[in-house]
Order: structure tokens, then sequence, then C-alpha cells
């Protein structure tokens, strides 16, 4: 019986949080009040506050939530027995257009959508993205440092700033497409990145 509770239980709470991540996708934090996440979830307040003590706790989760279910997401992407290069551009692509959702993981990305907007409101919550991303860029570099073991990477530039480098600019080109509102900025942004793999001058 208990077991039972605890299975409804979370999947109430990860309810609340994917009804969560859809509304800030489209608004940001700032942009949604307590009532509106309340009427989205068809929840009561009371229901909201059993499983997140604030509005900025339920952000803190989110993020967590949005990290965690990333690196799984990317673990069944990278795991195939492709070339350390080809798992990077075939990741890359996804930001552009996942053929399983018919939209680019770059569309759907917390961290590009509230980074700046709360650097400054949420420490905690500013904490967990940092760590996730950090976390990102150390898996980029050691896809890295294995492809230029295979050899199917020729950049001689440290794996580790390397893989800072590519990152920041998919931030950016994620960024400049949301607000020229076309994929154009991504394209360019793949391109650069096979230069960079395969450029033996980088």
């Amino acid at each position: 019986m208990k077991t039972n509770q605890l299975k409804k239980s979370e999947a109430k709470r990860l309810h609340i949080l994917n009804i969560g991540s859809d509304l800030i996708l489209h608004k940001g934090f700032t942009g949604i009040g307590l009532q509106e996440i309340l009427q989205s979830c068809e929840i009561p307040k009371g229901s909201f506050y059993h499983y997140f003590p604030s509005k900025e706790a339920f952000g803190c989760e989110l993020v967590k939530h949005y990290v965690d279910n990333y690196q799984i997401r990317l673990n069944k992407v990278w795991d195939n027995k492709q070339s350390a290069h080809n798992k990077i551009i075939d990741y890359f692509k996804l930001w552009i257009d996942d053929p399983e959702t018919h939209y680019g993981w770059a569309d759907t990305c917390l961290i590009v959508k509230l980074a700046a907007e709360v650097a400054d409101l949420s420490e905690d919550m500013r904490s967990i993205m940092a760590k996730g991303v950090d976390d990102l860029i150390n898996r980029l570099a050691a896809l890295i440092a294995l492809g230029k073991k295979d050899h199917s990477i020729q950049a001689k530039t440290d794996a580790s700033a390397l893989a800072q480098v590519i990152y920041q600019m998919w931030l950016g080109a994620a960024l400049l497409s949301k607000l020229q509102k076309n994929k154009e900025p991504l394209h360019q942004a793949l391109k650069a990145t096979e230069f960079m793999l395969k450029s033996a001058t980088s």
C-alpha cells in the first residue's frame, strides 16, 4: 500500500515538474506565477506546497530534474560504437532537430532559457545549472580526448578547452536562433564544430 502511495506521490511531483517546465520554456521563470502553475497542473495550492516549500524550491527541483534527464538522454545518444567525432556531431545535430520529437534540443533547453534570467535571482538554481553545464563540458572533453586517440579528431587544442569553446558557441547559437526565429545560427555552429574537430591547426 505504502509503495503504491509513494509511486502516486512521485508521479504527481513529476507531473508538476513536467508541466512547469513547459510553462517556463514559453514564459520564463519570473514570467509565471504560482496561480498559473496550479491551474495548468490542476492542483490546489496545498498540493504544490506539499512537494515544494517555495517557488524557488520548485525552480531548483525543476532544473535538477531537467539536468538529470539530459544526462540520461545523452547516455542514449552516445551508447553506440561510432567514432568519438561522429558521436559529437550526432549530438549537436539533435540541437537542430530531433527526429523523435520533431524539434531541436535547443528549442527545449532550460539552460538557454534560464541562465541569464535566474543567475542573479537564485544562487541555488544558478549553482545547479552551472554544475549541469560543467558535467556536460567534461563529458564532451572526455569524448574529444577519446577522438584524438581513435584519430577521428585531429584538433591539437587541449580537449577541455575545445569542449568549453564548442559548448559556448552552441549556447550563443541557440540564443541567436531564438532571436532570429530561424535555425541558421545552429547550422553555422555545426559547420564550425566540424572544422574545429578536424582542424590540425586548431
